[in-house]
């Protein structure tokens, strides 16, 4: 009992007797004692406190809202990041976290919107971005009808969505089938005329391409009357091609007799075109207003009603002359558009949901059309880019000279379609020693030409600057070759030819163009170009005149 007391006294005296320094730093240990000094328990209650208040302190100084915040900016960004791969700029898994891939995704995003590439989104154009991405989810009636009769396919829901958000007025489609209703207002009087319906009209590839004609940023239509099978539009060597481009105060149609048409054909100032093809009749007076009567279209346009559109021969009057081999197809077959086919293939994704993956290939085809279209797009961004960077010439001037450029190719697009790989490459590579060009400089102007060159349509131009790649060495670009060879794009269709270029193309020693940040991209295309279907050939012209290969002073980085 005595040991008991003095124990009790010794640490009360201790207690008193510590600097108030040290009684400061564990002041979890005093404030156990002064609580209360209840016999031996002392010791262990000295122990205990102190471990059971100093966690409790720290937990709520770490438990402060942050991770709560964090988990929200977390699920902001894995929305970015899941919007930018589906509308084509992949960013690679989404995980919330922005780091260089995602950055260069969102300044590709912004310079497509027309905004400053900064890597860093503001919320207008976050918003821009997931509104878009959601409505291209939900899909219907009115997205698909939108994204097949826009240029940018798929991208043009973000284009549409900014021009809502800030205010814009572009031209709506007030008309049926996803068509301005002046155009709607056309493919009504022409299937009343036609066996066809209007919406299978619509759907019947050729009968409407899709372009900027006028370069004003908006989508331009031009319908061929050709593709109906009725003989009530055309003549004995042409049939009505109807080209509706947009102004201000709406669509302005221009009416021509023609056969064969693409965009390149024809070139618009505001309302008015002008045919460029010289083998092409003169354009015919069209109306301005909305919808006009049939007859009198037919009037003016037409002056033999009765002959098959599919069997007419433009230089039929030359040819009682020549002894020559007859053809019965004039000017040969017309040349499929590949930017209205890409469109096409952008709805077909929207509708299934994005991409095919391997996991998820049921069709060959359908891949090898998405691959195909998502590798024009890359390149028509790398040669926009580097147009941006040319001195001493307008995008204009640049367009120009590369036309003037596509006949000198012309040789070997058309050997393309009928020698193997290395004979091709061997041909083209002494059109380059004899160019008197750096590979440098020549690469940048084949870049550029190829971009051009898709943007107009033009597969001579096209599938020439892709041969001047692979040529200097350019491997990736092997693989537009093959797809034009597989699916007679500007090309006889040769899927046997077609499957050296992809092994050229896809070879894993090659340096990655499009899409660089999809690593399984060529294992997918490996699997899918086995099972790829044929399509109808496009035969190419002959060859032109000669013309100089063009110099573009590209800065080096």
């Amino acid at each position: 009992m005595v040991f008991k007391y003095s124990l009790i006294a010794a640490l009360s005296i201790s207690t008193v007797a510590f600097p108030v320094t040290e009684a400061r730093a564990q002041d979890g240990l005093v404030g156990g004692i002064i609580g209360g000094i209840i016999g031996g328990a002392i010791a262990n209650q000295q122990r205990a406190q102190p471990q059971r208040a100093q966690p409790q302190r720290t937990t709520q100084q770490r438990t402060a809202p942050r991770p709560t915040v964090n988990t929200v900016q977390r699920e902001q960004n894995r929305a970015v990041q899941t919007a930018l791969n589906h509308f084509g700029w992949n960013v690679g898994t989404v995980d919330g976290a922005i780091g260089p891939r995602s950055r260069e995704g969102i300044s590709q995003y912004q310079a497509f919107l027309g905004f400053s590439g900064t890597g860093q989104l503001t919320e207008f154009e976050r918003n821009i971005l997931i509104t878009a991405h959601q409505r291209a989810i939900i899909g219907g009636p009115q997205v698909a009808q939108a994204v097949s009769s826009h240029p940018q396919g798929m991208r043009g829901l973000l284009l549409m969505v900014r021009d809502e958000m800030s205010g814009r007025s572009p031209v709506q489609s007030a008309g049926n089938y996803g068509l301005p209703a002046a155009v709607a207002n056309a493919v009504d009087e022409i299937a009343a005329s036609s066996d066809p319906s209007s919406s299978q009209l619509v759907q019947r590839a050729g009968f409407i391409q899709l372009a900027d004609l006028n370069g004003d940023g908006r989508t331009d239509y031009i319908i061929d009357t050709s593709v109906t099978g009725s003989a009530f539009w055309c003549s004995a060597q042409a049939c009505t091609v109807q080209v509706f481009v947009s102004t201000p105060e709406g669509y302005v149609r221009n009416d021509f007799q023609a056969f064969n048409v693409t965009p390149a054909m024809f070139a618009c100032t505001r309302g008015t075109c002008e045919m460029t093809d010289t083998q092409a009749p003169v354009m015919v007076a069209a109306p301005q207003t909305d919808a006009a009567q049939p007859s009198a279209t037919t009037e003016v346009a037409l002056s033999v009603p009765s002959a098959q559109p599919a069997a007419r021969n433009p230089d039929a009057g030359s040819a009682e002359a020549s002894p020559a081999i007859p053809s019965f197809f004039g000017g040969g077959q017309a040349e499929r558009s590949l930017a209205s086919h890409c469109n096409r293939v952008s709805l077909l994704t929207s509708a299934n949901g994005g991409f095919t993956t391997q996991a998820t290939m049921t069709d060959p085809l359908m891949v090898v059309n998405e691959q195909f279209c998502l590798a024009r797009t890359y390149a028509i961004a790398d040669g926009e880019e580097l147009i941006t960077k040319v001195q001493g010439a307008t995008p204009e001037q640049i367009v120009t000279q590369c036309q003037q450029f596509a006949p000198t190719l012309r040789p070997h697009v058309s050997a393309l379609s009928l020698q193997p790989r290395d004979e091709v490459m061997r041909s083209v590579g002494g059109f380059i020693l004899e160019s008197g060009m750096s590979p440098e400089q020549l690469a940048a102007t084949a870049r550029i030409c190829l971009a051009v060159g898709y943007k107009l349509d033009d597969m001579d131009l096209s599938l020439g600057s892709a041969l001047l790649l692979v040529a200097m060495g350019e491997r990736a670009y092997g693989e537009l070759l093959a797809h034009h060879l597989g699916q007679g794009y500007g090309a006889t269709q040769r899927e046997d030819l077609a499957a050296a270029w992809y092994e050229y193309g896809l070879d894993p020693a090659k340096q990655a163009v499009f899409a660089p940040m999809q690593p399984e991209r060529d294992a997918l295309l490996r699997a899918a170009v086995f099972g790829m279907s044929g399509e109808q050939p496009a035969l190419t012209e002959d060859a032109g005149a000669e013309a100089t290969v063009p110099v573009f002073m590209v800065p080096q980085d």
